[in-house]
Parts: structure tokens; C-alpha cells; sequence
């Protein structure tokens, strides 16, 4: 009984001394998993989460001490600090204290804190030139608390950086509600042209009043163009979206192409109908551009070439395309056949653009695709799966004629029934150019949220765990795209909530 005693003091002792500390009061800190971009006026840099125990009346905490590194101390507009709840609010009546950026820091704060839970949020806003390739690191370390208490702060978090990232477009930006559907591409002159929805009344697919806009950087990503519309379908505007694009770049022909959906009337997914004619069925549209992205082509309408007219609908997969080895233009789409059951397949061009074929897919209730051309004539469709949890694969030699599901189908991907990223790049890997297989989504089955990208080092045939990188943890509308910049960066465009963000990703920190 003595020895049992004993052991429960002990144990007593070090259960308050590891949770409460010495002064009995515990502050842990905690970074989220989220990119810090230009052109937001708050960034969620750092959460404190301060106990404070029942036998208090209250805790005075009146000083923190924290450190930034060079970039942080360069970039940072301005340092906001919120006493909030668990989940940030940068409201103006939770603003504790703005604090100009210093590598050094020394954070008046003079709360007076009841026992329990308390959360204390760092927000910033960056320079509108900060370079995107450096990285910011931020730390609190220390709190003063009430006679000169000094508390030294837990860390829980597995890194105290944050990327640096750019909104390549804003929601309520020229009156314009949302923006959605993220494409990229980088042309042979090294442009990045990116494409998406312009939802100009709300948040919502087709139908609605939807135009496709374009953004191009000259720069790698570091800054954009104003953006041009290059697919509108004109008036009646809200009654004639053209919307969902996938876009990619010939470099035989030195040309852009861009597919969408065109709804005149309620002729997306729930009012399209068989036939052929815009007044029956959504309309499978095209633009090129042969000046690297400047000025675009008129819209036109291959669906009487492509759809079966028993279809409902049939459409392009959001995104981007391919070229293959042997030339051919190459977008995953989708059709709703005659009993309205969604099948991932293909659209593909032989002769540069002119004409367009495609085949029955190899899997029903499956949408949303994106395809790579894993070796030459060999095609893998990666699907979004209506069935939830995972994606779903096939491959193809003959271009859709045939299909074949591959053995990681269903199993080796999570999904939370979404739009994926997936592409096939040669990038420096231990300094030698290597294939590989690049996939971005939002990483679980069960939400949209933790945005991640993987790298497949065997042309998709596995995927180590080992070989990914958390981009973005929040939950998001989660589409996404990849481009190729140069052999050691990829470029990562994708939804936030009605935002679009652009970051830079070494290749080297996602092979590791």
C-alpha cells in the first residue's frame, strides 16, 4: 500500500508539472497548415491556446516575446493579434493589439483571464512585394504573465513556417461573387495561363450567369495580368453560362485550347437532354489562342462530332489536358447517359484541334477526371467517384476503346468526392530528370479540406506516404490544378472559399 502511495504521488507530481507548469497555468502554440498569400488583409499565422486552472479567480497575462525571421520581418505588412475562440474571427471587436513586424518582438497584450480555455490568434497582412519564394517563420516563445511570471510556451506544431502565396483572384473583385474551377497550363515560352468560372451572381454551378475568365504570368506566378474573358456566351447572361474549364497547351502547334461547358438555358447536368442542338443539350465549346494567351478565338461547338445523341449531356473533366507522344490532343470528360448515370472518358484530337473523338468510359457514377499518358500510348483516367472515399483508375492503349482498371482503382487515393490535379512531368529528382506523377486533392475521405500534393515515383503504379506535402489544411472548395514551371518548381492553382490562390512548390520538398 505504501509503494501504491508513493507511485501516486509521483505521478500526481508529474501530470501538474507537464500540464499546468510550475505557475500552473499552461500556453501551448500552434501554426496551421496554411499558406500565407498577398492580397489578404488577414493570414492566420499562429494560434495560442492558454489554460488556465480552476483555482485561479483570474490570470493576468500581460507580455508575449516571439521572434520572426528575415523574410517574416521583410513581408509583413502589419501584426494583428485577436483574443478569439478556437476557430479564428478577425473582427475589429476582437483586435487586441497591431505590432509592426521586427525579428524581435516584445507583444504588449494585458488580458485578465478567467479559468479555462483562451485562444489568442496572430493574423498578417504582407507586403504586396513579397516574394513568394521565401518563407516566413514565426514564433512565440515566451509569456509574462502577472508578477513577472515568466512562461515558457509549447510548441505542438511540426514546423513554425509558412509559404508565401498570391490570390490570383478575390472574391466581390469587380462586383464578381465567386470565382471557381481553377485550369493551368504553361505554354513553350514558359507563360502560365490559367483559367476558371466567373460567377458573377453566386457561388453556384449551372445554370447561371457564368463566363470563363483567363489570367496569365510572365513570371512563374509571382505576378498576373489583368484578367480577360475569353469565353462568354452572351445575352440573355443569366440564362447563358459557359462555365467547368480544362485547358492546355499544343507545343507542335504552338497553341492554347480551352473546353467548357456552354448551358443555354438549364442545359447543365440536371436540364440537359438528349440530342444535339443547343436547345436540346449542354454544348461541349472550344477557344484556342496562337499568340501565347493575348487574344482568344470565338467559341465553338463540337458537340454533334463527340456526343451520342442518346446521351444527356456530355462534357469536358475541369482542369487540364494533355499532349501525347504521338501528338494527339487529349481531355478527360464526362457523359450522362439516356438514364442520366454519370462515366468518366476521354475527348481526343488527331489532326491538331480540328476534329474530336471520343469513346465509352470504363466506369459508371464517376465524373470529374483528369488523364496523364503514363508511357507512350498508354493512358491512365484518375476519376472522381461518386461512390466516396477514393478515386478511381483505368488505363487505356487504344484511346478509350478498350479499358482496363488498374490495381490502385478505388483504394490508394482518398477522395472526398471532388476534382482532382493529376499530371505526368520530367523534373530534377537527386539532380537527374525523372518522370514523375504529380496528384493533388483534398487528402480524405471525409471533407474537403487538407489539400495536399503526392508524387508518384513509378509512374502511378504506387504511392508512398513519404512522398506528399500538406499545402492548405482548411476546409476549402478544394479544386485544384498543377503545372510544370521548370524542373525543380510546380505551380499549384486552386479554390479557396470563392478565392483562387496560386503558390510556387519546390519539387524537392514534396520527393523526399
Amino acid at each position: 500500500m505504501a509503494l501504491k502511495i508513493r507511485v501516486l504521488i509521483v505521478l500526481i507530481t508529474v501530470f501538474t508539472g507537464s500540464v499546468f507548469g510550475r505557475n500552473g497555468v499552461e500556453i501551448s502554440s500552434y501554426m496551421p497548415v496554411i499558406p500565407m498569400f498577398k492580397g489578404e488583409n488577414h493570414n492566420q499565422l499562429l494560434r495560442l491556446t492558454i489554460y488556465v486552472p480552476e483555482h485561479y479567480k483570474t490570470f493576468n497575462l500581460n507580455e508575449l516575446t516571439g521572434t520572426l525571421n528575415d523574410a517574416g520581418a521583410k513581408h509583413i505588412q502589419q501584426l494583428d493579434v485577436f483574443y478569439n475562440g478556437y476557430e479564428p474571427n478577425f473582427s475589429t471587436q476582437n483586435k487586441i493589439i497591431s505590432v509592426p513586424a521586427r525579428k524581435d518582438l516584445k507583444i504588449k497584450v494585458d488580458l485578465n483571464l478567467k479559468p479555462g480555455l483562451h485562444y489568442i490568434w496572430f493574423s498578417a497582412s504582407l507586403e504586396p512585394l513579397a516574394n513568394i519564394d521565401d518563407v516566413v517563420e514565426f514564433k512565440i516563445i515566451e509569456a509574462m504573465g502577472e508578477q513577472n511570471q515568466k512562461i515558457t510556451i509549447k510548441p505542438i506544431s511540426k514546423q513554425y513556417s509558412k509559404r508565401i502565396g498570391i490570390v490570383v483572384k478575390k472574391a466581390n473583385e469587380d462586383n464578381i461573387h465567386t470565382f471557381r474551377i481553377p485550369g493551368i497550363t504553361t505554354t513553350g515560352k514558359g507563360t502560365l495561363i490559367a483559367v476558371y468560372d466567373i460567377r458573377y451572381k453566386h457561388a453556384g454551378d449551372l445554370p447561371a450567369n457564368i463566363d470563363v475568365g483567363m489570367s496569365r504570368s510572365k513570371d512563374g506566378g509571382r505576378t498576373w495580368e489583368p484578367m480577360k474573358i475569353i469565353m462568354d456566351m452572351g445575352e440573355p447572361h443569366d440564362n447563358n453560362g459557359v462555365g467547368d474549364p480544362a485547358i492546355l497547351y499544343d507545343p507542335v502547334n504552338k497553341k492554347i485550347w480551352v473546353i467548357a461547358l456552354w448551358s443555354k438555358g438549364n442545359k447543365s447536368i440536371a436540364g440537359s437532354k438528349p440530342g444535339l442542338s443547343e436547345d436540346e443539350t449542354g454544348q461541349l465549346v472550344l477557344v484556342s489562342s496562337s499568340d501565347d494567351g493575348l487574344t482568344w478565338s470565338k467559341p465553338k461547338s463540337i458537340t454533334a462530332g463527340v456526343k451520342n445523341p442518346k446521351w444527356n449531356l456530355f462534357f469536358n473533366g475541369p482542369g487540364g489536358g494533355i499532349v501525347t507522344a504521338d501528338g494527339k490532343l487529349v481531355f478527360a470528360a464526362q457523359y450522362w447517359d439516356e438514364n442520366a448515370i454519370p462515366h468518366s472518358t476521354l475527348i481526343y484530337s488527331s489532326d491538331g484541334g480540328i476534329t474530336w473523338k471520343t469513346e465509352n468510359g470504363p466506369k459508371s457514377n464517376t465524373t470529374e477526371a483528369q488523364i496523364v499518358e503514363t508511357q507512350p500510348g498508354t493512358l491512365m483516367l484518375n476519376m472522381r467517384d461518386n461512390r466516396g472515399a477514393f478515386r478511381s483508375i483505368a488505363v487505356t492503349k487504344d484511346y478509350g476503346k478498350t479499358w482496363k482498371e488498374h490495381r490502385t482503382s478505388y483504394s490508394a487515393l482518398p477522395d472526398p468526392v471532388c476534382m482532382a490535379s493529376f499530371i505526368k512531368e520530367k523534373v530534377s529528382v537527386k539532380g537527374m530528370l525523372k518522370d514523375i506523377v504529380f496528384f493533388g486533392n483534398d487528402n480524405t475521405p471525409s471533407g474537403r479540406y487538407n489539400l495536399t500534393i503526392k508524387a508518384s515515383l513509378d509512374l502511378a503504379e504506387t504511392w508512398n506516404p513519404k512522398n506528399e506535402l500538406l499545402i492548405d489544411e482548411r476546409k476549402l472548395y478544394g479544386y485544384s490544378a498543377l503545372t510544370k514551371i521548370d524542373d525543380k518548381t510546380l505551380g499549384f492553382f486552386y479554390e479557396g472559399i470563392r478565392d483562387l490562390y496560386f503558390v510556387r512548390i519546390p519539387v524537392d520538398e514534396i520527393i523526399k
